[in-house]
């Protein structure tokens, strides 16, 4: 397989985006750095290897900031956030956010997020199937988001569209539906950002609106950008991560009966989970701020640079039997969240709703099975996101 050959017939396919390893396989044994055309009609680099997706990733030769690419004037008020900047901006921004995800902050909201999982499993009621995705995954992270950031549950349908075309926008065929959710999106949280002014809560929203870091305070595009982030982020990593995890436990129903006998190693499964099948296949945007000599190949000044962080999970170099689902895999050192300074924020929540939300799901029913093919799945669309957008379940 030559670089032509994946960039015109393995890469951005249906056949890809349902099961894109067997592709990443072969990158990594003969292309690891490798240039192709992305969806959205650039050039650009895909590290595929463990070992160099670190490297990349800690990398500062390798910048997140849209604007000194493109200019501030070519970008979107989603890229002012701490996620698309580079230090100090970077600091700066993080430094406001992390103060509402600190591992107390977190571990205080366990007995909650536990009455949230129970809420909606409540709601089932009698019946014996459900969409785990629209009726527990999607809704115990959006609820334990909004209620983090102050801005009312019941808009939460709002937000799932709104983000959903966002995340979705590098696909072409969402592209057009991009432009007209983010004016509604920005228009939501401009008008949400003057009501907090004139009475600010003790929620995140009103603390970013009044808080002060470095004798700075936040302009409103960077307002806009920090919140639509937490927002997005604050939802989609665990949508994916509940709804790839469940289904890892019910392709390997001995994995799932052995985590219904012992719930205790629902930490290790869950970072199996992170491994096998990470809820972000994709990282971020990075552009070389230098000419790069790279494992061979010359990426040059300004050129796109994005690392496959499930190909590099799945990499038999660092993994042992890498392409097996194992719950009793000691603790590894997966990527699924990042590497480095842009390490995700929200990592120890997402973990904890997934914790909480799969063993309750298990505990409330053990014989939970896929209703349909799993090949009759239909997975997501675009870069970035790893998830399926509906998964029919039988629970008894």
């Amino acid at each position: 397989m030559n670089t032509n050959e994946t960039s015109q017939t393995a890469f951005f396919t249906k056949e890809f985006t349902q099961n894109p390893y067997p592709v990443y396989a072969k990158l990594r044994e003969s292309d690891p750095v490798f240039k192709v055309m992305f969806p959205h009609g650039e050039f650009g680099w895909i590290i595929t290897r463990y070992e160099d997706a670190v490297e990349v990733l800690k990398d500062q030769r390798f910048s997140k900031d849209v604007a000194k690419r493109y200019g501030p004037e070519n970008q979107t008020v989603f890229v002012n956030n701490m996620l698309f900047s580079d230090p100090p901006d970077h600091r700066r921004l993080r430094g406001l956010v992390q103060k509402a995800f600190t591992p107390k902050l977190i571990a205080d909201m366990r007995s909650h997020i536990q009455d949230i999982a129970d809420d909606l499993l409540n709601n089932i009621g009698s019946r014996d199937k459900m969409n785990l995705i629209d009726e527990y995954a999607f809704p115990l992270p959006i609820i334990v988001i909004s209620e983090i950031l102050g801005v009312p549950l019941e808009d939460q349908d709002k937000f799932r569209v709104w983000s959903n075309s966002i995340i979705d926008a590098s696909s072409s065929d969402h592209a057009e539906m991009f432009e007209q959710h983010a004016k509604e999106f920005t228009e939501y949280l401009t008008d949400w950002f003057a009501k907090v002014r004139e009475n600010p809560g003790t929620d995140l929203i009103s603390q970013l609106v009044t808080a002060e870091e470095s004798g700075q305070q936040l302009s409103e595009n960077e307002l806009l950008g920090v919140v639509s982030l937490l927002i997005i982020a604050g939802h989609e990593t665990t949508v994916n991560l509940i709804g790839n995890g469940v289904l890892a436990l019910l392709e390997h129903p001995e994995q799932r009966d052995l985590l219904i006998q012992k719930p205790e190693l629902i930490h290790n499964a869950i970072e199996e989970m992170l491994r096998y099948n990470g809820p972000v296949e994709f990282s971020t945007s990075r552009w070389a701020l230098e000419d790069v000599e790279f494992r061979g190949q010359s990426i040059a000044k300004g050129e796109l640079v994005i690392v496959a962080l499930d190909s590099a999970n799945r990499d038999a170099d660092k993994f042992q039997d890498a392409d097996i689902f194992d719950i009793t895999r000691d603790k590894s050192s997966h990527l699924a969240f990042g590497k480095g300074i842009h390490l995700c924020l929200g990592a120890p929540l997402a973990r904890l709703e997934g914790e909480i939300a799969i063993n309750t799901l298990l505990a409330r029913y053990p014989e939970i099975q896929l209703q349909t093919d799993v090949n009759e799945l239909e997975w997501r669309p675009g870069m970035i996101v790893r998830g399926v957008k509906e998964i029919p379940v039988q629970l008894k």
